[in-house]
């Protein structure tokens, strides 16, 4: 038996990039990150914080921190960027960031943080919110006038992972990638 409103979830979720100023209601926010929190993680060591931010000044400080962390190490990403509306977070009202364990010894951390992450981008699909899985956000916590910033919203002893932008999209029903079946390598028994 499968859950079709799950499968539809999974197809029909898109990266957005375009973001209305409505805020995600506090119950919505809950909601997904629950669902991260049920994410599986190599040996159950779980070894995440989700940080929910929604404080539009902690938010803008993200994005210009970033942004000129990007500009000055990675033109080409900057343009990318530029040519998508000039704002590194294209004004989410809400981000969930995943904050890794720096004590915890593992190959498979940054996969566990992607799990989270990928769980409540499907989370937000389903109670009609929209989405965008973030490294570059990642940049303000790692540029050099980023300190203050990084003390104010990562706990200490754990470090930027990923995150996901969530919001009302200006274009809330855009289309998801296409897929690509030829990716796709069959080892069946002769």
């Amino acid at each position: 038996m499968h859950s079709t409103e799950t499968l539809d979830a999974i197809a029909s979720r898109h990266s957005c990039r375009a973001y209305l100023d409505t805020p995600v209601p506090a119950e919505l926010l809950r909601i997904v990150v629950q669902a991260g929190l049920h994410a599986p993680s190599a040996v159950n060591r779980q070894p995440w914080r989700l940080i929910v931010v929604t404080d539009p000044e902690v938010l803008t400080q993200i994005g210009t921190i970033g942004l000129a962390n990007l500009k000055a190490n990675d033109p080409g990403s900057y343009a990318r960027i530029q040519s998508r509306g000039g704002r590194l977070l294209y004004d989410a009202t809400a981000m969930i960031i995943v904050a890794t364990d720096s004590t915890v010894a593992s190959d498979h951390v940054a996969m566990d943080a992607g799990i989270v992450a990928s769980h409540v981008a499907l989370a937000a699909t389903a109670v009609g919110l929209n989405s965008c899985i973030a490294a570059l956000p990642g940049l303000a916590f790692t540029a050099s006038d980023g300190q203050e910033l990084t003390e104010r919203v990562i706990p200490a002893g754990f470090s930027f992972a990923i995150s996901v932008l969530l919001g009302y999209g200006v274009e809330p029903d855009a289309p998801a990638h296409p897929i690509d079946e030829s990716k796709v390598i069959y080892r069946t028994a002769a």
